[in-house]
């Protein structure tokens, strides 16, 4: 326990963006909320903290957004890195854990691996080449891994930590495994009345079997082959959450290719997923690449199992025939899992889902960061001056 006499321990976090959600600013907003309660004083170390007020706007039209965010990453990994270094330099105590971008920090958290994501997709030099952010976040993070930036790098599972090597060869800092986590309050299997109003939103009848997909990249997260499986799930619709316009109305004509439309339910991008995993029956996910998958946290913690490939904590977490079943990208291998978990116990299926990630709260892995902060804080006395 820390000595009455001693201030607390201080944490930086550098992240574009930190906030109640999803993704790397929701990651960043629960660690913060949880390091706080077990009495750290954590700052914040913003997009908006290094702009110091000014507001930076492209004007209008739809490359507003494109040119917006990629302006975003090449700013905030070089000028925010000047602005995050002095800003460390000004609490010489503090543990810094970076999120993402800035090239600065103790701890990098690696949310991702940019290469291996277009890898997964397929023709993978083109897709780098033709955006020419990708290949600055490339070089980027070839002088994070194999310099001494940082002082330990986190991946969010061991699979990641393999993936890093292959793309980038040698890690030079230590590399420390720790998961994300879930709110378990948050996220926790629905009441009757809640399932009932839910599936009622979207005209379920109680015997319907929904499969649900979460996601916005629908070619790397496997929505085309989670459609073309319903061919061999018979039994199952699948409500589809994400996409902008333009991906629904493809998404819309694929299932009509494979004559399965009258099975799928395309809702967009949606807000607060609660309604959502209240009406779903299970979890279908046959993604190509994941860091880790919060989503797959998400869904078990709220009692639905995952037919999901073997990607990010899933290949951690989902155990055949308890929680669910690992797959390969093969729409009639999906589509038999699909069956089998529409015919089994939905009860059965819920309570060994939501006890498989009992051991994922946010609490447990703030927890585990805090004791790599100690540590750091710990040896940095020792260490030569970085």
């Amino acid at each position: 326990m820390r000595d009455p006499g001693t201030p607390p321990l201080r944490i930086v976090q550098i992240a574009p963006f930190i906030g109640p959600g999803s993704g790397v600013a929701g990651v960043a907003w629960n660690l913060e909320r949880e390091l706080r309660e077990l009495g750290v004083r954590v700052e914040r170390f913003t997009y908006a903290t290094a702009l110091r007020g000014r507001r930076i706007t492209f004007g209008k039209g739809p490359r507003r957004e494109r040119l917006l965010q990629a302006w975003r990453v090449i700013w905030f990994s070089t000028v925010g890195t000047l602005r995050a270094r002095r800003f460390l330099a000004a609490r010489p105590d503090a543990v810094a854990i970076c999120h993402n971008n800035v090239l600065a920090g103790d701890v990098y958290v690696n949310h991702g691996v940019l290469y291996a994501a277009m890898r997964a997709r397929g023709h993978t030099a083109w897709r780098m080449i033709r955006n020419p952010t990708h290949l600055f976040t490339f070089a980027r993070d070839f002088v994070r891994y194999r310099t001494d930036i940082h002082r330990a790098v986190v991946a969010l599972t061991a699979g990641e930590v393999e993936t890093m090597r292959r793309t980038y060869g040698r890690i030079r800092p230590r590399t420390v495994v720790i998961s994300n986590g879930v709110d378990l309050d948050r996220f926790r299997p629905p009441t009757d009345d809640e399932r009932r109003r839910a599936r009622e939103r979207f005209e379920l009848d109680d015997d319907d079997r929904v499969a649900l997909f979460i996601g916005h990249d629908f070619e790397r997260k496997g929505l085309p082959v989670a459609i073309e499986a319903l061919r061999h799930a018979p039994t199952v619709l699948l409500l589809v959450v994400g996409g902008n316009a333009g991906m629904v109305e493809g998404a819309r004509r694929l299932a009509e290719r494979h004559g399965v439309a009258d099975r799928v339910l395309l809702v967009g991008e949606q807000h607060g997923l609660a309604a959502f995993l209240a009406a779903a029956d299970m979890f279908v996910f046959p993604s190509a690449y994941e860091s880790s998958g919060l989503v797959f946290l998400e869904a078990l913690a709220s009692g639905i199992p995952i037919i999901g490939t073997a990607v990010g904590v899933a290949a951690d977490v989902v155990r055949d025939g308890e929680n669910g079943y690992l797959v390969p990208r093969d729409p009639a291998r999906i589509g038999d899992r699909l069956e089998s978990v529409a015919a089994g116990d939905r009860d059965r299926w819920r309570e060994r889902a939501r006890a498989s990630v009992a051991d994922y709260s946010w609490r447990g892995i703030a927890e585990k960061y805090l004791a790599l902060a100690q540590e750091l804080a710990g040896t940095r006395a020792a260490e030569p001056h970085r």
